[in-house]
């Protein structure tokens, strides 16, 4: 199973944008986290987000909601909540998690982990056409601010901080191609798998 967890915080970012709810406001947090329901399943191949029982898949890739989810995440609640989640789809079965905390914090005994990067301009480039190609076009120099904030504000917060595990497998990916990055991926699983 693909296991995307920042589809999760998205998720409950929507929730937060829709609602208007203060995110500074922790005692809301905590029993909006508590009050929500979300769910990943996949579904011909592909993963489906759902919120509440509403498919929201297309809906938490705006850069608003990117913005909120980073927001959320910060907080202490959301993540304690959301991290019972996480493992509890973990436990379905063989999973392919991504996230920013999954090698250090979320899965941290995981048997294979990859600590994928790009340079911000590459990302940013990457993420301007994906939003282009969905039909929501964005310019390039506001999407490479907003991940540099993101980055920064990820990076930097007290609670399981964006960082690499160190047993982690680096990659950076700014000048590879998707099927050249997943031929390293496969190759470091095998590495992984056979020496257990």
């Amino acid at each position: 199973m693909y296991l995307d967890t920042g589809a999760l915080y998205r998720a409950l970012g929507l929730k937060v944008l829709r609602q208007g709810a203060e995110v500074a406001d922790d005692a809301r947090m905590a029993q909006l986290v508590e009050s929500t329901d979300i769910d990943l399943k996949e579904q011909d191949g592909r993963l489906e987000v759902f919120l509440d029982g509403e498919e929201v898949s297309a809906l938490i890739r705006t850069p608003e909601v990117s913005q909120m989810a980073s927001k959320v995440s910060a907080l202490k609640a959301v993540r304690q909540g959301l991290l019972e989640i996480q493992r509890a789809l973990g436990r379905r079965g063989s999973v392919v998690a991504e996230g920013r905390d999954i090698g250090t914090v979320v899965f941290p005994e995981a048997e294979v982990k990859i600590f994928l990067d790009a340079s911000v301009k590459e990302r940013a480039r990457r993420r301007s056409e994906e939003l282009r190609a969905a039909g929501r076009p964005v310019g390039l120099e506001e999407t490479q601010r907003e991940m540099e904030e993101r980055d920064r504000r990820d990076s930097e917060r007290e609670l399981a901080p964006l960082r690499k595990a160190d047993d982690a497998m680096a990659i950076d990916s700014s000048s590879l191609g998707a099927e050249a990055v997943a031929q390293r991926v496969i190759k470091e699983i095998r590495s992984r798998t056979l020496e257990t």
